[in-house]
This record gives C-alpha cells, structure tokens and sequence, in this order.
C-alpha cells in the first residue's frame, strides 16, 4: 500500500509539474510529432482539391519557389532542415493572399500571394516567416496549451492512445490553431530577418510585403481576410522589422539584393 501511494504521488507530482511547465510555453511534442501532425493536415488540404487546389501542370512554379525556399534553409541559422521536411506546396487562388506553414515543414503559397510580392527578396522573407513558424514549434507550442492536460492525464493514468491524427485534423479545421499570436508573428519576422541575413537577399525585404498589405487592404480587404486570421500584423511588427535594420546599419534595398526584375519576369509566367 506504501509502494502505491508512492507511484501515485510520483504521477501527481509530475503531472503538476508538466501541468506548471505548459503554463510557462513548454511543447509536449516531439520533432516526429511535429513531422506526423504535418503529414496529417497535409493528406487533409489534399483530400480537400475544392477549398485547396494545388497547382498541378507547372512544375517551374513549384521549382521556383522550392529555390527561394531551399536558399533560405541554407541559412546556418535554420537548425532543423535536416529533422523536419520542408517541403512546397502552391496553392492555385489568386483570391488569396497567404502562405502557411504546417508543423514538420509543410509549407503552403497562394497564387495570390506569388502576383502580389513584387521581388524575390520580399517572398523569400515570407518563405523564411513560415520556416522560423516551424523551426520555433510554434503551432505544436499552442496545441500543447490547448490539449495538454487532456493529454498528461492520460499519460498519468497509461492510457494515452494515438491522438496525432485527431489533433491534425483539428488542426486543419479552418487552421484555427495555426493562427498566430502577436509574439510568435513578431519572433517569426526575427528569425526570417536573420535567416536571410546570411543569403544574397535584403533582410529587411519583408517589410515591402506588409507596406503593401498596408495600402491595399481597403481595396482588397478579402484578399487577406485568411493571411491575417493566421498572421496578425499591428504597427510593432513593421517597426521591429525596421529596428533590425537599424542594427545593421539601415542598409540600401538595392536590385543586386532584391532581385525584382528577374522575380517580374517569373511572375509573367504565371497562370
């Protein structure tokens, strides 16, 4: 009876702690956690053609930004290009201006958003946003908030069954738990900001992306009704982008690092 109320303490005591560590941001998940969630909402947006239509028949599209998106893993900064997938996927809406990132790596881009950047710089700090999303666990960070005492007390009590697939597809449930908070936006543009820093690209290029949301969203406020659920965007991001740049001497967003008129001849291409 000792030894029972001993194993019982232990549980309660751990489960306590887990239970506190959840509080303070702790992620429960694993690294092959986040890759089997990532793989989950993916088969979900594939067997969804009508909401998700990728992009198929133009293989160069895909190539293109698989290019932007591998120039930006190459970063010594990006600590799990050789854990997670990262792999590419378009998404053909020229409604929508967006792009998402999955647990695991799995990074989805609208049509949309591909017409409405006007240099690769600009869309390789996007594709660098949604790799810092991965890199910093942040959907599996939240998701351990939202279920993670349903998920300790089943350990606690050896019952825990195989729950991944249930979270990724209530993940993929109008992507509720992919939006982001103000703090995980804020360190997603930090870390895109120094990924980028290291490749050919202007660091600060992302900052022409939220200049023009800024201007156009009285125009085409549905355009970004789905990038701005997920990626909310007040005045601190844009300022902390142009701090950074501050830091490093605010320097001159030339062609030679943004590349505009080679990304105009790409976006002729497109459908």
């Amino acid at each position: 009876m000792h030894k029972l109320n001993h194993a019982v303490l232990v549980v309660v005591g751990s489960l306590l702690f887990s239970l506190s560590a959840i509080r303070c941001g702790a992620n429960i998940f694993s690294d092959s956690d986040d890759i089997k969630l990532g793989q989950e909402v993916d088969k979900e947006i594939r067997g969804k053609p009508n909401e998700y239509p990728l992009l198929r028949g133009r293989p160069d599209v895909k190539a293109f930004v698989e290019r932007l998106g591998n120039k930006v893993l190459a970063s010594p900064e990006v600590k799990k290009r050789g854990v997670y997938t990262y792999v590419y996927e378009i998404v053909k809406d020229d409604k929508t201006i967006n792009a998402f990132c999955t647990p695991g790596g799995y990074i989805y881009v609208y049509t949309g958003l591909l017409k409405f950047v006007d240099n690769e710089a600009t869309l390789a700090g996007i594709l660098g946003h949604e790799i810092a999303h991965a890199e910093r666990r942040h959907a599996t960070k939240r998701i351990t908030k939202a279920y993670g005492v349903q998920i300790l007390l089943s350990i606690a009590l050896g019952e825990r069954p195989s729950q991944i697939a249930e979270i990724g597809a209530n993940l993929f449930t109008g992507l509720a738990l992919l939006a982001n908070s103000r703090s995980d936006e804020s360190e997603a543009d930090e870390y895109s900001f120094h990924y980028l820093q290291s490749t050919e690209y202007y660091p600060g290029a992302i900052r022409f992306f939220f200049d023009k949301i800024q201007q156009d969203k009285d125009a085409r406020g549905g355009a970004f009704e789905r990038l701005l659920s997920t990626h909310p965007l007040p005045q601190d991001r844009i300022n902390h982008v142009k701090e950074m740049l501050k830091q490093i001497g605010d320097p001159a967003p030339t062609e030679d690092r943004l590349f505009a008129q080679r990304y105009q001849t790409f976006k002729s291409s497109l459908p």
